[in-house]
Parts: structure tokens; C-alpha cells; sequence
């Protein structure tokens, strides 16, 4: 497998070389070879995966399922629950080679509603905050945290969400869930931005 350097500062070049380590585990056999990508609010997990879902499609000609963990938060208050859900319904039956069910949540009615399911065969690539924990480390095959300054965190988050009002108590969720986890050291990449 092309070697991952464990730094970044080019987003360009972790992307390419993210790309190439998925299709080498690939070509060795892997057949469901797993990504997760951590980092605090408005690091750009969700553009991460979504470059690396359409590079992958593009190089290997094989287009891998996203799961955001913002369909798995049970509401404001629910990172840790998230984290918990991932692991449950996701993770530990695709590592067990099981058919992976789950609920998305609705923001908009505060409830889980639609299924998903998810049986293997293509990578999956998992990215929020909470990915990235001492369970999901252990099935992961690449695992991402994406560290940027809080001032151009708090800028996207009020960019996507159109006000703070969260922002405090999210931020407050993850020191607790991060210095618990210590994701940021658990990934085998880091990405400085």
C-alpha cells in the first residue's frame, strides 16, 4: 500500500495519496476498506469525503458510500450518542461482515425515520466529529483528523448554519468527547490547515 505520510498541509496531495491507499487495499483484497475523518466543526470533513468519494470513483472506478455522522447525532446534544450509533448499527456489523441498518435522523422533527443499510463490497468512508474514537479506530483502515484554526472553524460554522446559537455547546461537547478519546491521536493522518 502507497505509505501515508502521518502530516499534511496540502489538502491536494493528502487527497491523492488518500485515494491511492484506498485502491491499493483494494487491489490486496480488501473488499470494504474503511475511512474515517475527524476534526471540530468547520474543519471540512464533509469536503474531504466528498473529494475523496469522487476521486476514488474516478480513479478505481468504484464509488464508495458516505455515511455523516450529522445523520446520526440524535439532535444538538448528541454528538457522544452519534459516536455510540456508529459504532451499534454501522461499524460493528460491516466489520463482522453483516449487513449494516440504520436510521437517519430528522433535524427538522427531532426523530430517526428513514432506513439505510450498507452491505460491504465498495469502501465506506464515515466522516463528523465523533468518527474517529477508540472503538471506530480499531475497524478503521485510515483514519483522518483535520486540525484548523477556531477562528476559520467558527467562520464556516456560521457560514452553513446561518447563526451561532450552537456553536458554544457543540464546542463544549467536543473538548469532553476529544479529551476522552483523544481522536486527534488516533489518526494515522493528520491534516494542518
Amino acid at each position: 500500500m502507497n505509505a501515508l505520510k502521518p502530516e499534511y498541509s496540502d489538502s491536494d496531495a493528502l487527497l491523492a495519496d488518500l485515494s491511492a491507499a484506498v485502491l491499493d487495499l483494494i487491489d490486496e483484497g480488501k473488499q470494504t476498506p474503511i475511512v474515517l475523518i475527524d476534526g471540530r466543526a468547520g474543519s471540512g470533513k464533509s469536503t474531504l469525503a466528498d473529494a475523496l468519494q469522487r476521486k476514488l470513483f474516478k480513479d478505481g472506478e468504484t464509488l464508495p458510500r458516505v455515511v455523516h455522522m450529522d445523520d446520526l447525532y440524535p439532535g444538538w446534544d448528541g454528538l457522544a450518542a452519534g459516536a455510540e450509533y456508529l459504532q451499534r448499527f454501522i461499524l460493528g456489523p460491516v466489520a463482522s461482515r453483516k449487513t449494516a441498518n440504520w436510521q437517519l435522523f430528522d433535524w427538522s422533527l427531532g426523530e430517526r425515520r428513514e432506513w439505510r443499510e450498507f452491505s460491504g463490497g465498495t469502501p465506506l468512508i464515515i466522516e463528523g466529529c465523533g468518527a474517529l474514537n477508540q472503538q471506530s479506530a480499531d475497524v478503521a483502515d485510515i483514519s483522518v483528523w483535520l486540525e484548523v484554526d477556531q477562528a476559520v472553524r467558527f467562520e464556516r460554522w456560521v457560514a452553513r448554519e446561518g447563526n451561532d446559537e450552537h456553536w458554544a455547546a457543540w464546542a463544549a461537547q467536543e473538548e469532553d468527547f476529544y479529551a476522552r478519546e483523544r481522536s486527534a491521536g488516533l489518526a494515522k493522518v493528520v491534516l494542518r490547515g
